[in-house]
C-alpha cells in the first residue's frame, strides 16, 4: 500500500510553492499537466516504502516555466500559474483538503501583504519540469565529467614539479649572488678599515687627568 508524503503550499498572485517533505526519496519521478495535475512518486525510508501523491490544482499551470529542486530532506517546486490571480486554496472541488497537504506558513503571505521577491531556496540544481526526466542520466554524465577533470591533476602535479624545479634553481642563484654580495661587502669593509692613533686629548678623557707639557704620550 502507497504512502502520501507531507506536502506544504503557499502562493503568489503568479506562482505557487509547492515542497513535498520526503527525506532522502529515491527514484522521484514527478509530471505536471497543464491542466494542474501534479504527480510524485519516489521511495524512501527503510525498506524503501513506496510514497505516491497526486494533486488537483485549484487551476491551469504553465508547464515550461515552471521550476523544480531537489534537495536532501524535500523536493521544492514554483509552479508557474497560466493565469496570475490569488487562488483561494490549493485543490480544486468542494472537498477538504487531505491530511497530509498543510499550508507552508515560512513562505505564506495573505493578499493583502506587501508583495516579496519570494523565497530564495532556489539553486543550481534547479530546473524544467521538461527537464526532469532526464535526472537519471545526469550521474554518468557527471562520473564522466569528473573522470575528465581527474587528468587536471596529473597536468596540476607536472606545474607543481616545474615549479619545484624553478624553486632550486632560484634557490641556487640566490645561494650564488649572496656569496658574491658577502665578498663584495668583506672587501669593502677592509677598505673603508683604517686604524686611527688616540689623540692626547683623548688619552685625557680616559685617563682622567691632563699631561703636562712636554711629557711624552
Amino acid at each position: 500500500m502507497s504512502l502520501h508524503p507531507e506536502v506544504k503550499w503557499a502562493q503568489r498572485p503568479d506562482v505557487v510553492y509547492l515542497t513535498v517533505m520526503l527525506p532522502d526519496a529515491k527514484d522521484a519521478k514527478v509530471n505536471l499537466d497543464p491542466e494542474g495535475v501534479f504527480n510524485f512518486s519516489a521511495s524512501a525510508g527503510a525498506g524503501d516504502r513506496h510514497y505516491e501523491l497526486k494533486l488537483e490544482l485549484q487551476d491551469k499551470v504553465n508547464v515550461e516555466e515552471s521550476k523544480i529542486s531537489t534537495g536532501v530532506r524535500s523536493i521544492f517546486c514554483i509552479l508557474q500559474k497560466a493565469e496570475p490571480k490569488w487562488w483561494t486554496k490549493l485543490l480544486r472541488g468542494d472537498g477538504k483538503a487531505p491530511h497530509y497537504v498543510k499550508v507552508d506558513w515560512d513562505k505564506w503571505v495573505d493578499e493583502d501583504d506587501e508583495p516579496d521577491a519570494g523565497p530564495g531556496d532556489m539553486d543550481m540544481n534547479s530546473m524544467d519540469f521538461s527537464k526532469f526526466g532526464d535526472m537519471g542520466g545526469m550521474g554518468g554524465d557527471m562520473a564522466s565529467m569528473m573522470g575528465g577533470m581527474g587528468g587536471m591533476g596529473g597536468m596540476m602535479g607536472g606545474m607543481g614539479g616545474m615549479m619545484g624545479g624553478m624553486g632550486g634553481d632560484m634557490a641556487g642563484m640566490m645561494g650564488g649572488m649572496g656569496g658574491d654580495m658577502g665578498d663584495d661587502l668583506d672587501e669593502s669593509d677592509d677598505e673603508e678599515q683604517e686604524v686611527i692613533k688616540p689623540s692626547a686629548k683623548a688619552v685625557e678623557a680616559v685617563d682622567g687627568k691632563p699631561k703636562a707639557e712636554g711629557e711624552a704620550a
